[in-house]
């Protein structure tokens, strides 16, 4: 699982950003150069096997950590399990 940096511009509504793959050589000389353009760090590293990964939870606005929060305890977990897998049974009927 890589960890993803994401950089918005002000007053764009989180709509204009970008993202660096924290654990690339040059990372630190690319954030230096979209601090220096205008360019904002914006909420968390979001942790993600890829960037479309990323990208989804950054645009989730944190849904997802509030999701993984619940999915952290017992209950939530077996909550989380037993509606996953109710939507995989009704998908596959209506298949």
């Amino acid at each position: 699982m890589s960890k993803f940096q994401f950089f918005c511009m002000p007053n764009t509504d989180r709509k204009k950003f970008t993202y660096l793959k924290m654990d690339s050589d040059s990372f630190m000389v690319e954030k230096k150069q979209l601090l220096k353009i205008g360019f904002e760090v914006e909420d968390d590293v979001i942790f993600a096997d890829n960037a479309d990964e990323a990208i989804e939870k950054f645009n989730s606005n944190y849904v997802y950590a509030l999701q993984e929060y619940a999915d952290s305890s017992v209950g939530g977990g077996l909550g989380t399990f037993i509606i996953e897998s109710y939507k995989d049974i009704i998908r596959r009927f209506k298949s």
